[in-house]
């Protein structure tokens, strides 16, 4: 399955105007470059693979085609959903969802305990596959990517032509399937990847991007949850074209700084680049229980056996976390975050648990069982340098 949205052979830049009409409209303009220097051409994939989980169980154990299959936890314990087919999803089971909930909307569902040692090694020779076609990848996760192809269309000519190469590698290679979105920037790539799933690609070219996506609802831009989507919603504002008839002092004042991307986003421009060097921002962990934590006696060594894990993390890389946080989560799967920063970064497990125990009790544990504790650390450094954002690989 192929979408287009037609394309030109130029390299672009959105800047908004305001036409004679008193319309504002989104322009793309050629950047400017050396005259001996090539036009540098912005084009963007972004690759999401299909059901990534579900389908790696599905292609190893073919009798598992065609079925509703749920990867995740128990469904008759406190197991959630990792994922799910999309047989399954036509029952309304989802990611994050319980799976007891899950069970009840489609008891006939086959769960299967996830194996993220398979996922890893399953991505590493997707990815491999990415990084030959191009050395500028960036990954979201497991199973999605972001690629820089600008610079690399030989010997396939187009942008078009390397997705389909993707494909067809990917479904040749390791019999899986992966839906490809192109786009002059991130945020078009990543909507366009979705917008025709599964095995699907979709390419918006700059000049029909406000066209691709006026008539989408909100939702679909970068950074719009369910609190940022109500909170349009109760401006009046349901899809991006609306969005976009919202002033920009507007947006601001109601959404302070993220109101300058709804901005931004609602016109396709999008500055982000695709970076090679992902960095990890925090180290943690948490735990989810089998039975309620009632006592706060017995949260407090829970925490003390997690702010030991993560300190421990920490000293191994040499490094240090300004802001330690809890998250709590109710046994109605109400989850809350509780943070304090320190004036000096610490690796200290006894800090650490401290401060955790200290956050604990600004929540509501105190009078409510637990399901899940987590502690994190995060504005890692190194030394005494500072706030330094630790590379994950």
């Amino acid at each position: 399955m192929v979408s287009f949205i037609q394309w030109e052979r130029r390299s672009y830049r959105a800047r908004t105007s305001i036409g004679k009409d008193g319309n504002e409209a989104v322009n793309y303009r050629l950047v400017n470059t050396p005259s001996n220097e090539p036009a540098a051409i912005r084009r963007i994939l972004h690759c999401d693979m299909d059901c990534f989980y579900a389908a790696v169980h599905m292609r190893d154990d073919p009798t598992l085609q065609g079925k509703p299959v749920v990867i995740g936890g128990n469904p008759s314990g406190r197991g959630v959903v990792a994922a799910a087919s999309y047989e399954a999803r036509q029952f309304g089971i989802h990611s994050a969802m319980p799976a007891a909930q899950a069970v009840r909307r489609c008891p006939q569902a086959v769960f299967l305990k996830p194996e993220f040692h398979r996922y890893r090694e399953e991505s590493q020779a997707i990815f491999a596959i990415f990084r030959e076609l191009t050395p500028v990848v960036q990954p979201a996760s497991l199973d999605e990517a972001y690629l820089d192809v600008s610079e690399h269309l030989e010997p396939w000519g187009s942008a078009t032509a390397v997705a389909h190469e993707i494909r067809r590698r990917v479904r040749a290679e390791r019999d899986l399937t992966v839906s490809v979105g192109v786009g002059p920037n991130r945020l078009i790539a990543k909507i366009a990847s979705d917008f025709d799933k599964p095995d699907g690609l979709t390419v918006v070219k700059p000049h029909r991007v406000q066209s691709f996506l006026d008539p989408l609802p909100v939702r679909r831009l970068h950074g719009v949850g369910p609190a940022t989507e109500k909170a349009l919603g109760e401006i009046g504002v349901a899809t991006i074209s609306e969005l976009r008839g919202i002033e920009m002092e507007i947006l601001r004042r109601r959404f302070g700084r993220h109101g300058q991307g709804l901005y931004n986003y609602s016109r396709g421009i999008d500055e982000r680049q695709v970076r090679t060097d992902r960095e990890r921002k925090s180290l943690g962990h948490e735990r989810t229980y089998a039975r309620d934590i009632v006592s706060l006696e017995e949260m407090d060594d829970q925490l003390d056996d997690l702010s030991q894990r993560v300190a421990a993390g920490l000293e191994k890389r040499e490094i240090s976390a300004r802001t330690i946080t809890v998250k709590v989560r109710y046994p109605d799967f109400t989850t809350l975050t509780r943070s304090r920063s320190l004036e000096r970064p610490t690796a200290s497990a006894e800090l650490i648990s401290r401060i955790a125990r200290e956050l604990l009790r600004l929540s509501d544990a105190e009078t409510r069982n637990v399901r899940l504790l987590g502690v994190t650390g995060s504005g890692l450094s190194t030394g005494d340098d500072g706030p330094r954002q630790l590379g994950l690989f």
